[in-house]
């Protein structure tokens, strides 16, 4: 199974930990890549926009200056997420701006990204896009992307409904290249099960919502840790495009979760974010299944690492 030359034999673990909205800045980001998977974030978390050359330039040279200090330890890459979609008026300058710095992973969403990945290509990075179905696989793999993200049914943000079994061995028929499974995954032994599936890398992000280097505040953090799968509410309302969110917040503004209005499509605005009265991320926090497995806040250092023995560990098991 392929993974592409930019990662290989920089990865602790087969993981990519996954833009997230608001939760996901250089702190986090930096903690990530240093512990050994790829950390990555939001272009749009860069607020004002001229604050996203700084956020590249301060993750570039920081990873630098850990791996000199450091020749034994894998550093990963890092990752910049971009919403292409009309409405966000900030990507043609973001997407300069990661040029410049030579970003070495470029995480698309929405529509297919042509542009973004001639752009990216030019320089020597890689383009993952991330899809909920086999049609926008297909897409996908038509604008020369080197990698697809699946994401499945109980991931946190603008998820899909397709099981992994499903999709991942959908879109393996129709694309050799590198596939990453998003969908409520928090453990090693989790990520060894999305390689056994046939991805080549697992795509985290609500584990890492819980751990010390995250953006996020206290409430949000021990709602995760209170919550259970059940818990998780999938709707398009404050987005407008279908996406999981935990109940306790939606029921925290007002709103009955069993009950929700659906959303304007044609009103998503991702330049501003969301297009209802509470915006996600910001009032309505978003998080996928994983929720069952989170029972504490770490370090992104020690979760990497219990990951990392709980992947050993259900090798071995497998072995014997």
């Amino acid at each position: 199974m392929p993974i592409p030359e930019i990662l290989q034999g920089r990865l602790r673990l087969p993981v990519i930990g996954a833009p997230m909205f608001i939760v996901s800045t250089p702190r986090l980001v930096l903690a990530q890549c240093k512990a050994g998977i790829v950390g990555s974030f939001p272009a749009l978390n860069a607020r004002p926009a001229s604050q996203l050359d700084d956020w590249l330039a301060q993750i570039t040279s920081e990873l630098d200056a850990y791996r000199r200090a450091n020749p034994q330890i894998k550093v990963a890459p890092f990752a910049v997420n971009q919403i292409v979609h009309s409405s966000n008026d900030r990507l043609e300058q973001d997407v300069a701006l990661c040029v410049k710095h030579r970003v070495p992973v470029i995480i698309t969403s929405l529509r297919p990204p042509a542009e973004v990945v001639a752009a990216v290509h030019g320089y020597g990075g890689v383009v993952f896009h991330d899809v909920i179905n086999l049609r926008h696989a297909e897409k996908a793999a038509a604008q020369g992307v080197d990698g697809i993200i699946a994401v499945c049914a109980g991931a946190g943000g603008h998820a899909g409904v397709l099981s992994p079994f499903a999709l991942v061995k959908q879109i393996r028929k129709i694309y050799p290249g590198t596939i990453i499974l998003s969908g409520a995954m928090s453990t090693g032994a989790d990520v060894l099960a999305a390689q056994a599936l046939g991805a080549d890398l697992a795509y985290l992000g609500t584990r890492f919502i819980a751990t010390e280097e995250a953006n996020a505040g206290a409430e949000y953090q021990q709602m995760l840790i209170d919550s259970r799968g059940e818990d998780i509410v999938y709707t398009s309302l404050f987005s407008g495009v279908a996406g999981n969110y935990l109940r306790g917040s939606v029921a925290r503004a007002g709103l009955d979760p069993d009950n929700l209005p659906q959303a304007d499509k044609t009103k998503m605005n991702f330049g501003t974010g969301g297009n209802a009265q509470f915006k996600a991320w910001r009032d309505i926090w978003s998080a996928g299944q994983s929720v069952s497995g989170i029972h504490d806040v770490e370090t992104v250092e020690a979760l990497v690492g219990g990951m990392e023995r709980e992947y050993e560990a259900a090798r071995q098991r497998l072995a014997e």
